[in-house]
């Protein structure tokens, strides 16, 4: 498996994200209040609306179009929504956040 840095854990904000540009499209990497790090194709299933500028909460993200909430451990939209977005590996290694693409 290959890791890309995305940087110190500390920039991604407490229950916010970062926007990672790959050559095949964004990806936001997600920090939870517990400082579990997510990354998920930056693109919600519903309307492709942008996830990294939703709302983090617990393991979840909804999406700032239309409210979709999107598991970040899965990638799947819950409740009655039915979609899916495209997850990534991550891990923090002494503070620095990296990625499997």
């Amino acid at each position: 498996m290959s890791w890309t840095e995305v940087g110190p854990l500390a920039d991604i904000p407490n229950k916010g994200s970062r926007v990672l540009e790959t050559p095949d499209g964004d990806v936001a990497v997600f920090r939870t209040a517990g400082d579990e790090v997510f990354a998920l194709f930056d693109r919600c299933p519903h309307k492709h609306g942008p996830l990294s500028q939703g709302i983090v909460y617990d393991k979840r993200v909804a999406c700032p179009l239309h409210n979709w909430v999107i598991d970040m451990e899965s990638g799947e939209a819950t409740g009655p929504d039915e979609g899916c977005t495209r997850t990534f590996d991550t891990k923090v290694e002494d503070g620095v956040v990296f990625i499997s693409l």
